[in-house]
């Protein structure tokens, strides 16, 4: 089960005025992930970029059932049921904000018989056992306070065989010293971050065996960087007030000393249920 603390903890942040008018904002509005930035400083092209290397690497995504732990504003389920032939998304979030964006900017683009929002946490799935094809998540996981609980709810929805199809901010294998990194641990409220060991051996011993793992770690500096330069600029445009906006570019560069240190990794993830 998750733990309330940590749970409520994200809620709130995610519900906040501030945080909504700069994820919808200069996050890149319909999506709140990492995203791939050869030869583009746009976040929102860089973001769409992700997810079609997420689902070309998951391979024929044609009328599969596929739950999207983490949703956000559900752009990544949007375009892979418009622009990659899923038969059906359902989106899983805790944040009720982020919610409502999610169904309103589905509803605009007219796919809401193929687009669901469900509210819960992904340490809890509020679904039968093997309901999903495909389960996706981009960059939610190092959220939960239980990330092996996560996994057990993923294993458990996929149908044998399966896919699972992942990206998570994580730090390095093998790094001795975290200190560095505790800013970035006390911004996300947990003890330490996941890492490409972590999910092959958790995963490993819950039935799934790994495809494909794309190391694409210098994305994540590309990104922080990156929004944290857009943030910058618009400062003046945003009602937030200027403490907020200054803290979010403290906790930004965090992760970008954490990268040019070698200390923190990403990359696209790609694992599959035993059946």
């Amino acid at each position: 089960m998750p733990s309330e603390a940590t749970t409520d903890t994200a809620r709130d942040y995610y519900t906040s005025d501030d945080a909504v008018e700069f994820y919808s904002t200069v996050w890149g509005g319909e999506d709140i992930h990492v995203g791939l930035y050869d030869d583009t400083s746009d976040i929102r092209e860089a973001s769409r970029r992700t997810v079609d290397r997420m689902a070309a690497t998951v391979g024929d995504l044609a009328g599969k059932a596929v739950l999207d732990i983490g949703s956000g504003y559900g752009g990544g389920a949007r375009r892979i049921v418009s622009e990659h032939g899923a038969g059906h998304v359902t989106c899983l979030n805790i944040a009720p904000a982020e919610n409502e964006r999610n169904r309103k900017l589905t509803a605009e683009q007219g796919l809401e018989d193929r687009v669901a929002v469900v509210e819960g946490s992904f340490d809890d799935l509020p679904f039968e056992d093997g309901s999903f094809d495909v389960v996706w998540s981009q960059d939610a996981i190092l959220h939960a306070p239980d990330r092996g609980a996560v996994l057990s709810e993923v294993a458990r929805v996929l149908k044998p065989g399966g896919e699972f199809i992942f990206t998570d901010p994580m730090q390095a294998d093998g790094i001795e010293d975290t200190s560095s990194l505790q800013p970035i641990y006390d911004r996300i409220h947990l003890a330490n971050l996941a890492s490409f060991g972590f999910y092959r051996e958790a995963l490993g011993k819950r039935g799934m065996d790994e495809v494909r793992i794309d190391d694409l770690s210098p994305q994540l500096r590309n990104h922080y960087a990156q929004v944290a330069e857009d943030l910058d600029a618009q400062r003046g445009e945003l009602s937030t007030d200027d403490a907020f906006v200054d803290r979010m570019l403290e906790g930004l560069a965090h992760w970008v000393r954490g990268a040019d240190a070698g200390k923190l990794k990403w990359g696209i993830m790609h694992f599959r249920k035993r059946g």
